[in-house]
């Protein structure tokens, strides 16, 4: 009997051993992988900022531009504070100092922070050239969800204004976080929600800064040598 069932299970193995068994894996189309792709690259350069302000705490988002520690933001996170946290990637804390700021027409800023380690950086891009219709992708901390990232089009530009609109998911913690192209390069600054509830949350209406009036800010703080 012992035997028998000894011979059942080579018979078995055997049989088993030509046996093709499918190793399921996930399978990613082209724009999630571009998705995909943009999020991992550009996360390790967003910061969340979290300021003191008469009124309460102001929470917004940065984008790192120097490894020395330089990080954009949105003006109105961080203005009239002398008690800004910053939270790189990693998850260190650093207290962070204002450099730099811009009127509240364009609202951006230029913070410091000294780090004990080089920090990545994002890659600016160019708004000059941007289409209505084209995919965007935003990444921030809304209501404190760190690293959210959404995506969406472009609506609208508005060049009076110097304005993006965009559908993407743009709510209260966006603000100072990038608005990207499918390169993973920085076209905007997020900046404010448009909606009937006193700017409370999302109904596809947002705004961001084009990066072009970002970058001339950066440039005139460098000749300035403020960083």
């Amino acid at each position: 009997m012992i035997k028998l069932i000894k011979k059942i299970i080579i018979l078995f193995a055997f049989i088993f051993s030509f046996v093709q068994i499918p190793v399921y894996s996930q399978v990613y189309d082209r724009d999630e992988l571009i998705n995909i792709s943009v999020y991992e690259k550009i996360t390790p350069a967003i910061v969340t900022i979290d300021a003191q302000l008469p009124d309460g705490i102001s929470s917004g988002t940065g984008c790192v531009i120097a490894p020395s520690g330089i990080i954009l933001t949105s003006s109105h996170v961080i203005d009239n504070s002398a008690d800004i946290d910053v939270t790189i990637h990693s998850g260190k804390v650093y207290k962070g100092t204002i450099i730099s700021i811009l009127g509240k027409n364009n609202d951006l800023a230029l913070i410091k922070i000294k780090s004990d380690e080089t920090l990545p950086i994002i890659r600016l891009g160019d708004s000059e050239s941007l289409k209505v219709g084209q995919k965007v992708l935003a990444i921030g901390n809304p209501f404190g969800f760190s690293y959210t990232l959404t995506q969406g089009i472009i609506s609208r530009i508005d060049y009076s204004k110097n304005k993006i609109q965009t559908d993407a998911a743009i709510n209260p913690g966006n603000s100072g976080g990038p608005l990207l192209n499918s390169q993973g390069e920085v076209i905007g600054i997020s900046q404010s929600i448009y909606n009937p509830d006193n700017n409370k949350s999302n109904i596809g209406i947002g705004f961001a800064v084009p990066v072009n009036a970002a970058k001339e800010f950066i440039e005139l703080a460098k000749i300035a040598k403020k960083f």
